[in-house]
């Protein structure tokens, strides 16, 4: 099956992508696109009954780790080199009136 790109959509796609094309580039594009397209639907001619679905090819598990705190609360060796402070908390310049 031969896809057929139409003028009109490579000049789309020329825009979308902010791209000046020549003419024969434009006809090379339409070539390409063409060709993309009998791939795909060369793809949906497989069989793929029994294959289970799957959104990434290698096998994913959760990467996160719990959230626990392990230092605990270290607030005052933090503001031990603090130039000011103020009620457990840093002060700094103004930067607006």
């Amino acid at each position: 099956m031969a896809n057929i790109i139409s003028d009109e959509t490579i000049e789309y796609v020329g825009i979308l992508a902010k791209l000046e094309l020549s003419g024969e580039e434009k006809e090379q594009a339409k070539k390409d696109m063409g060709r993309m397209l009998d791939y795909i639907d060369k793809l949906g001619e497989l069989d793929t009954k029994g294959v289970e679905p799957m959104s990434h090819v290698f096998p994913v598990k959760n990467v996160f780790r719990e959230d626990v705190v392990t230092n605990g609360d270290i607030r005052e060796d933090i503001l031990k080199n603090a130039p000011g402070k103020k009620d457990g908390m840093f002060v700094v310049p103004r930067t607006f009136e």
